[in-house]
């Protein structure tokens, strides 16, 4: 059976995101805080994705390391993720610019904020939604596409609390923009879900998190490969609503939430460094540690190639096997 025969049909079915991009495979390894530097997203990039650094727990000194470590370990198209929240934000943009990144994805925020800055400096801009609001939003102020991301997906997402299997066909029925599906895709079969609810292209998370090349500790890693389903939750809703693992830490901000405890007392609980401390530095009892509904289906720690031509190999044979009715 020729496994890899339908690799031209994906290609075609999804070009405009591989246009985009300038990528070979319409598949983006999410910019996940204390998970992904430039080993992952290079190693993702050569595989022929779209690796991003992520930004948002980066000081701008290292952002500008990594960014040029990633440039030196490929030379494939990668970008960086920037959360909008993040308190020096003028300082990485600058820094982005500066050392010749062509793509950016920015969430966490109002796309209008910097979408026109970051354009007129010839980068391409994709903007990371929740809702239909903000992906009307981002087609007001000229963003080159859109990932809408699900419920089931790892750290800070919606409070509408909208799976993607109902938010990527509603933001599809909104906008011509080039669109993402990312929550809760950790398969080719995923991918191909995805797909035929009108995506053109996917970003996994998850995955490529508990992977050899991501910069997250061993600890949270093997954290992740032993989650079940029903191990994770979306918390902190009353600041900025966060998919955790159950674990300590989970357990008071919990307790905290059933005693409506106002926004002061949940920041306090928060405190500062925390997903630093879990995710980073593997302290999984009173660490954050912020992971998507599909990691109960993660077993294995593996290389980012590994993982891409898997999801490759299985999308190619799912769509093999799929018939008419």
């Amino acid at each position: 059976m020729k496994l890899y025969s339908p690799i031209k049909i994906f290609i075609k079915k999804v070009n405009r995101i591989n246009q985009l991009f300038d990528i070979q495979y319409p598949i983006i390894q999410a910019g996940m805080i204390w998970c992904s530097g430039w080993r992952l997203a290079s190693a993702v990039s050569n595989a022929g994705g779209l690796g991003l650094i992520g930004a948002g727990s980066m000081y701008p000194d290292i952002l500008r390391e990594h960014i040029q470590k990633c440039k030196a370990a490929t030379n494939k198209p990668f970008g960086v993720n920037l959360p909008l929240l993040y308190p020096d934000i003028e300082k990485h943009i600058q820094i982005i610019i500066e050392e010749g990144v062509k793509i950016v994805f920015t969430s966490a925020g109002n796309p209008s904020t910097w979408t026109k800055h970051l354009k007129d400096n010839g980068i391409t801009v994709v903007h990371v939604v929740s809702n239909t609001k903000f992906a009307k939003k981002c087609e007001d102020v000229g963003v080159d596409a859109i990932v809408a991301e699900g419920f089931e997906a790892g750290g800070h997402n919606g409070r509408e609390e909208t799976t993607s299997m109902c938010l990527i066909p509603m933001i599809k029925a909104i906008t011509n923009l080039p669109l993402i599906a990312a929550g809760g895709i950790g398969s080719g079969q995923a991918i191909a879900a995805a797909i035929s609810l009108g995506a053109d292209a996917v970003q996994i998370g998850s995955l490529f998190a508990a992977s050899e090349e991501s910069s997250a500790h061993a600890n949270f890693k093997n954290r992740i490969i032993a989650t079940g389903d029903g191990d994770t939750e979306l918390s902190l809703k009353q600041l900025t609503p966060v998919r955790l693992i159950k674990n300590e830490f989970y357990n008071k901000v919990k307790e905290a939430e059933n005693n409506c405890s106002d926004k002061e007392t949940l920041q306090n609980i928060l405190g500062r460094g925390r997903a630093k401390k879990g995710m980073f530095e593997g302290d999984l009892v009173e660490g954050e540690l912020e992971i998507g509904q599909i990691a109960a289906n993660i077993n294995e720690i593996k290389s980012a190639h590994t993982i891409f031509n898997k999801l490759v190999a299985d999308y190619n044979q799912t769509i093999q096997h799929l018939k008419p009715f």
